[in-house]
């Protein structure tokens, strides 16, 4: 099967990420998110973003306007039938995963490849809310997504070869390196980076450092480009705390609970970059 149209449902930070990258790469993007200010204020950040890279070299005026006329916005699901693949990217929750999932499955031909870009649930489990477990498979993109260079390709237990094979050279395509990964709880990335997080926000939580004093230890000392909790802020604490409930929950191991401040400060609404204020203020 040849791959010319991708669908992105889930405009936010990933979503928009994901269909600038695949629109720039030349395949044809439908956009998707439940109304239009979500879907208009996503292609501002993608119009914002590539202005950058005209304005750095990396991407050429006329590529930047071929790349923006490849993406058609859409609310709701329709409009995604004549895609080969389409990339769910709503947000980190297993119901809301598995009612786009469905609906997807109802409505796209049969030989097209559904993915998901969560950065935790299982791929199998999510497979398991469709009629083609076969063609369903995680593409877990980095963000922000122009930047970063992984993909974590994600088998689900029924995932075939051909639709692996695929998904990775689709990740090829769009610049970035995709990298095969089994099946668990948080994948490789989230199962180290969420617990080092985790342990940051108890470092603040017990009053061994303030937020500052943490990251800058693991800027200077540890040579991070970013502090943890700064990297928190900019993911999202409600993601992070998602994250980690999935891991707690299905590897059983008391070591990934999250910290109480970081439950305490998602009940308050601080979630960081997004919301204006996390461990710091935006």
């Amino acid at each position: 099967m040849n791959i010319e149209k991708i669908g992105v449902v889930g405009a936010g930070q990933m979503g928009n990420g994901i269909a600038h990258v695949a629109a720039l790469a030349g395949f044809n993007v439908v956009l998707a998110d439940v109304s239009r200010e979500l879907v208009d204020r996503a292609i501002s950040t993608i119009t914002k973003n590539v202005d950058r890279q005209v304005a750095k070299g990396s991407v050429t005026a006329e590529a930047k306007e071929k790349a923006l006329g490849r993406i058609t916005t859409v609310t709701g699901l329709e409009g995604h039938e004549s895609c080969q693949l389409v990339i769910e990217a709503v947000v980190e929750d297993a119901d809301i995963k598995a009612a786009v999932i469905r609906e997807l499955d109802r409505r796209l031909a049969a030989e097209a490849i559904l993915a998901s870009n969560t950065s935790s649930i299982s791929i199998t489990k999510l497979a398991a809310f469709t009629k083609r477990p076969e063609k369903f498979i995680g593409m877990h993109f980095m963000n922000p997504v122009p930047m970063m260079q992984l993909v974590e390709v994600i088998r689900g237990l029924a995932t075939s070869d051909e639709t692996f094979a695929l998904v990775g050279g689709v990740a090829k395509t769009m610049g970035k390196t995709p990298v095969e990964v089994n099946d668990y709880p948080g994948f490789v990335s989230n199962r180290v980076l969420m617990p080092m997080i985790n342990e940051a926000i108890y470092a603040v939580y017990e009053g061994v450092a303030t937020p500052q004093a943490v990251d800058t230890v693991m800027k200077l000392g540890m040579n991070h480009p970013m502090g943890p909790l700064t990297l928190a802020d900019f993911i999202g604490l409600d993601t992070c705390l998602a994250i980690l409930r999935v891991l707690h929950e299905g590897l059983g191991d008391p070591k990934y609970r999250p910290c109480p401040l970081l439950v305490k400060m998602v009940d308050a609404g601080w979630l960081g970059k997004k919301s204006g204020r996390g461990f710091y203020s935006y």
